[in-house]
């Protein structure tokens, strides 16, 4: 099958890699233009560009595809579908119109639940026991379109953004090659927009830690905030990111330091504790709470998020 392929992270790359060894043509792949990372800010490919320049496939990385010049550049590619994943473009009725089946996006949810930027944090912080990945026929509207398969993903209780991430992308890339290897028994879904919830963007705000909430909540927090933005909170007026931490018996003044010893460094919530595990001062480089604690002194009564 002629495909083309949009989409940036590596989210998206695993499902362009298993498009390619399944032996579609991917004549063409969209991906957002390169931007700057890392401490010198250099330009740098999304992970979509990586992997489709290490193919050999054609790549192309325009600003916006509401242009005449990008449609034409679809309509000559003579795509059978085009195939969206984590793009980060808006894409109109037009070039929605423009393959032979449409286009199709892999969603990294149940649909409708978790419509949006921000679908695998926003299962975790809401205590979801399960994800998944939704094969959906895009529409104009957003993750609004019908459903053609559904994979149910369990998210585990040590499961970060980042290992639920990865379970997701792999679950991604075998659903699309299934999809794909049969249109003619594809089956569309509507969805239950009843049953709807949106997966707002996250911010780096939004993940500083809010020690009135409960310490399971709070231990959510710490995992779908994990890689990104990181949790975080103030101790001695600088940030201090929070990587893993744990629910423990205990209570007292929400942040009130609890315990900084030898045996970890436990935290006051509006009703339970947390365990900080893993931890990263600001200047400094992510270490066991065990190990800070090793090198600097905190009393007990010491309070965090001040």
């Amino acid at each position: 099958m002629r495909v083309i392929f949009a989409g940036t992270p590596p989210f998206a790359a695993a499902a362009l890699n298993a498009l390619a060894d399944a032996g579609h043509d991917v004549v063409l792949v969209l991906t957002q233009p390169d931007r700057p990372a890392g401490r010198g800010m250099k330009l740098t490919p999304s992970a979509v560009k990586q992997a489709a320049l290490a193919r050999g496939l054609p790549v192309h990385q325009p600003a916006t595809l509401k242009t005449p010049e990008a449609q034409a550049e679809l309509r000559a590619a003579a795509a059978d579908v085009m195939v969206v994943a984590a793009y980060g473009l808006i894409l109109p009725q037009a070039v929605l119109d423009i393959p032979r089946l449409g286009c199709l996006n892999i969603h990294a949810s149940l649909l409708p639940r978790w419509r949006g930027a921000a679908p695998i944090q926003r299962a975790i912080l809401a205590g979801d026991t399960e994800t998944g990945i939704t094969i959906m026929q895009m529409d104009a509207g957003l993750d609004t379109g019908a459903m053609l398969s559904k994979t149910v993903v369990p998210i585990r209780a040590t499961d970060t953004a980042a290992s639920l991430h990865d379970v997701l992308a792999k679950a991604g890339a075998e659903a699309i090659v299934a999809a794909l290897a049969n249109p003619g028994a594809w089956a569309a879904a509507a969805q239950d927009e009843a049953q709807a919830t949106y997966a707002a963007k996250l911010s780096k705000e939004e993940a500083r830690l809010d020690w009135r909430e409960a310490a399971e909540s709070l231990a959510r927090a710490v995992r779908a905030y994990n890689p990104a933005p990181g949790a975080w909170t103030l101790l001695d007026g600088a940030p201090l990111k929070v990587w893993a931490a744990a629910v423990v018996p205990g209570g007292g003044k929400p942040g009130e330091i609890l315990r900084a010893d030898a045996a970890g460094l436990v935290v006051a919530c509006g009703s339970g504790a947390l365990a900080l595990q893993e931890i990263q001062p600001a200047g400094s480089k992510r270490m066991t709470a065990i190990a800070y604690l090793a090198g600097r002194a905190l009393a007990p009564g010491s309070r965090l998020g001040d």
